[in-house]
Order: structure tokens, then sequence, then C-alpha cells
């Protein structure tokens, strides 16, 4: 079965991202690696940042979607941290080009999702207000991102998993702690 020219235009798209900088990527090239007309590229995207975007959100969506819920901060911080290594030279690449807000902005929204579910459970039903749990949302939310972005701004040379499991064991309790001053504050 073949892809339809959407389809052919984003998979030729990611196949030269990963060869090379957003920026030397045009839409004559990827018009001629999938084999479909200049027409039909902007049938289906207004320019390269769009076909960008829907990348994006596709790659974000599916992390989401295989992810169960987080059982602990280190699967969050792991989940944000795969959004990146599905594709390693493309992410650094976008990472590299003057489109690297749009990659931060699904970046940050995939952490927010993995840590909404991780909240629900560390949470749950620990009596606090809906400001301190977004508050605690938000902390969490800002830590994961943080981390994916030092370590996609170091070139992604460390062990980042190793890392975000030994943060993890420093930071045991934490949720534990600040829940509770939150309780003793609603009290």
């Amino acid at each position: 079965m073949s892809l339809s020219a959407r389809e052919s235009i984003k998979a030729s798209f990611r196949k030269l991202l990963e060869e090379r900088p957003l920026r030397e990527i045009t839409v004559r090239e990827i018009v001629q690696d999938c084999g479909v007309n200049r027409n039909s590229f902007y049938y289906h995207f207004k320019d390269i940042p769009a076909l960008l975007e829907e990348i994006i959100t596709e790659y974000a969506d599916r992390i989401i979607t295989s992810q169960g819920p987080a059982a602990s901060l280190a699967d969050c911080l792991e989940t944000a941290a795969r959004f990146a290594q599905e594709n390693r030279q493309a992410v650094l690449h976008i990472n590299q080009s003057a489109h690297r807000d749009l990659f931060e902005r699904y970046l940050m929204d995939v952490c927010r999702r993995v840590v909404q579910d991780y909240a629900a459970a560390a949470i749950g039903r620990v009596p606090v207000s809906s400001e301190d749990r977004e508050i605690l949302i938000r902390f969490y939310q800002c830590e994961c991102f943080g981390q994916v972005m030092a370590w996609l701004n170091s070139g992604m040379r460390y062990d980042m998993a190793r890392q975000f499991r030994r943060l993890c064991q420093l930071a045991e309790g934490m949720t534990d702690m600040l829940l509770q001053r939150a309780m003793e504050e609603n009290a």
C-alpha cells in the first residue's frame, strides 16, 4: 500500500531532517525526495514550519498515548526524554534551528500531560487546594522540561536515564513533603 501524498511529504521531511539541519531543507528537496509536485506540498502544508509543527504534534501525541500513567517522577522524565530520543538527529537539528520555540512548546506540553498523570496518582485524593495542585504540577512540569533541555543542549552526550534515576533517588520523599506542607496550610 502506497503512502498518501501528505504522508509521503512527512516521511521525506523526517528523513531529510535526520540527515541535515532544518535550515538546509527546502520544499524543493522534500518534493523531489518523495516524488510529489510542489503544488501538492502547498495543498497539504502552508510552509515548512507548518509541516514541522504537524510532525512534532504527532510525535508528542504518540508518546503520550503510548505511555501509561507515570508511577514516579523518573517515569515522567523518561517519557519526556523519549520525545527527544526517538529521532535523535532530527531533534538536535530542530533544537538548533530558528524553530526551536515550536519544539520547546510541544516538549513543555508533553511534560505537562505526563506530569498531570503522575500528579493524579501521587496526589490522588490528598486534600490540597486546586491552586497548590496546579503549583506542584507546574513545578514538576518545569523540572522535566529543564532536565530534557539541559540534556539536549549538551548534545545528548550523557546517560540521561541514569542521571534521571539518580535525581529521583536524591529527591525521594520530596513530593510527600510538599503535599504534607500543602495539607497543613489548608487545614
